[in-house]
């Protein structure tokens, strides 16, 4: 049997922690300053966790490389099963022709880019992450922009930057519920919570999105529109935090958010959206920033995907646009949102039909990981429960956006011969993405069997009433190294509730903090990375990407640790 301890270098907690952090500064040291490839980072990581579970934890080698094995399993189901299922779906609206009129109804909306980062990576994305989340919005809004005529890069940065406020609600509030699970806090509590903090970023992140597209001059032609949507989705995302649905809200705030920039714009247009355009046209290949040299179009030729060929689609925005504008009508218009409309009822009914989410629930198999599962205690030296792998065969998300690909393919008469070529595309595609997850998740459970995980968590929890400032730093590092909110909820969640009944702060608010942080460190996750990476065909540039988004994560993540702090004394009235 083996027991970690929370200080087991010199019985130092300081220098245990720092011993602790040594493989998620390898990883963050290998992708920010070596520029080394993801799954290469990553499987360096794993080393650097294995080593110093080995000889700094007193770990038997046979049971920490078991838990690694545990973990990449987890990391490729469920985790990378949902992000294949969900860009397999997307694909078939592509080879279907749909994809391009889905495309252009967002064109009828606004043909200004600096609208459309708003639209589809925001409003749009926001949709995705709460129907399946795990990377799949990235992935399916990153080719969506690249094929509106964003470069590479900057399709990537902005989805990446996107994909921050809806995190905490994504795939029917996962992350939430988690949390909710572990520490037995009713998780609509924790929701309210979240939906307290999170609506802030909301607020903020369409201005950031139209800054990054278009500079200072895109924030002062377009902030009204920036301000209505982030606003919409924030009070939306607010009200049905605390008031409608936890699982919901992230639909709910998204078509809000959506629906308020459709009016808006029928009466107020921002200028200047003719020069972005030509500067997206200059900067066509701005990719090549730092000597990259992108496999994909970008704005100045067709756009390639990941089907058999490549091919999302050849619109070009800049010419083609006004001409296709009368072939649009409300019929096509709606069998393009087919997909997504189908989605929505698959999941409604497995996630909030409770004999449906009962039954699905049933089929779940545990397995008690052979030679791990009985072996390993937790710090309290009862028997840990984190060996025991739940294979949701049936109750995946990845099963439910399955389902839903079956039926777009038979609605939009795809035959299952092509279907399953397309299946496998995307399979040969993601083979990189595959190796990077199942490579971050055999970390996190290297790092948290061992004991590394509660050592640094009980290390920043020794900071007492600085805790709160600190607490949202712990989601942001689980969700940086995992690529998910859920995880580090599983990581970090029972923790944070511990060390806040310790220093005598709100355990919910702890808890929440956590997956607030979580949100804003999605966007320099290795998995998160890679698959915007594989999205724009940038496979093995990913510390561009990270070098781009890192500072603005940083920023957001200073101002969820302030309004924290804030809520834990001077405003906690708003939280009653």
């Amino acid at each position: 049997m083996y027991q970690p301890v929370l200080a087991p270098l010199a019985e130092s907690l300081p220098l245990s922690a720092l011993a602790a952090l040594l493989p998620l500064l390898t990883i963050f040291f290998l992708l920010g300053v070596l520029r080394t490839k993801a799954h290469w980072a990553a499987l360096a990581s794993v080393a650097v966790a294995i080593a110093v579970a080995v000889a700094g934890y007193d770990m038997p080698a046979g049971l920490a490389l078991l838990s690694a094995s545990q973990g990449a399993v987890f990391g490729l189901f469920p985790i990378m099963w949902i992000v294949f299922t969900a860009i397999w779906v997307y694909q078939l609206t592509v080879v279907s022709g749909r994809f391009e009129d889905l495309r252009r109804a967002f064109q009828l909306i606004s043909d200004d880019p600096r609208v459309q980062a708003i639209i589809i990576a925001f409003c749009f994305g926001g949709l995705l992450e709460a129907l399946a989340g795990f990377g799949a919005p990235v992935a399916i809004t990153g080719v969506m922009l690249m094929a509106l005529g964003f470069g590479p890069l900057r399709a990537a940065t902005t989805v990446l930057v996107a994909n921050t406020a809806p995190v905490a609600f994504g795939a029917i509030a996962i992350p939430i519920i988690t949390a909710g699970t572990l520490t037995k806090i009713p998780y609509e509590e924790i929701g309210a919570y979240v939906g307290r903090q999170t609506p802030v970023l909301a607020l903020f992140v369409p201005l950031l999105l139209v800054f990054l597209v278009d500079g200072r001059r895109g924030v002062r032609q377009t902030w009204p529109v920036a301000l209505v949507a982030g606003g919409a989705f924030a009070a939306a995302q607010f009200a049905s935090a605390n008031f409608v649905s936890v699982e919901l809200t992230d639909i709910i705030a998204s078509l809000v958010a959506l629906i308020a920039v459709v009016l808006f714009l029928r009466v107020w247009r921002p200028a200047g959206g003719a020069a972005a355009f030509a500067k997206l046209g200059a900067e066509g290949g701005e990719g090549a920033e730092d000597g990259e040299t992108s496999t994909t179009g970008g704005s100045a030729g067709p756009v390639r995907g990941f089907g058999p060929g490549g091919r999302v689609g050849t619109l070009d925005p800049r010419t083609d646009v006004e001409a296709k504008r009368g072939d649009i009508t409300a019929g096509r218009v709606a069998m393009a949102l087919v997909p997504y409309l189908i989605i929505i009822t698959v999941f409604s009914v497995a996630k909030l039909w409770e004999p449906a989410k009962l039954f699905l629930a049933g089929q779940d198999v545990k397995i008690e990981w052979p030679g791990l599962h009985g072996h390993v205690l937790t710090v309290a030296g009862k028997v840990s429960t984190a060996t025991v792998y739940t294979f949701p065969w049936l109750s995946s998300p990845g099963t439910m956006l399955l389902v839903a690909g079956i039926l777009v393919a038979f609605i939009y008469r795809i035959s299952p011969a092509a279907a399953v070529s397309e299946l496998v595309a995307v399979a040969v595609n993601l083979r990189w993405a595959f190796l990077t997850v199942s490579s971050v998740f055999a970390l996190a459970y290297v790092m948290n069997l061992s004991g590394q995980t509660i050592t640094v968590g009980a290390w920043i929890a020794g900071t007492g009433a600085a805790f709160a400032f600190l607490s949202p730093i712990l989601g942001w590092l689980g969700t940086a190294v995992t690529g998910s909110d859920t995880s580090a909820n599983a990581l970090f969640a029972t923790m944070q509730q511990a060390a806040a009944a310790k220093i005598g702060l709100d355990p919910t608010l702890m808890v929440a903090a956590n997956t607030s942080g979580g949100v804003v460190g999605k966007m320099i996750s290795p998995q998160n990375l890679t698959i915007a990476a594989t999205a724009v065909g940038l496979v093995g540039k990913e510390h561009l990407l990270f070098r781009k988004v890192f500072r603005w994560s940083l920023l957001m993540l200073l101002g969820l640790c302030l309004l924290v702090y804030l809520q834990s004394n001077v405003l906690a009235w708003t939280l009653s």
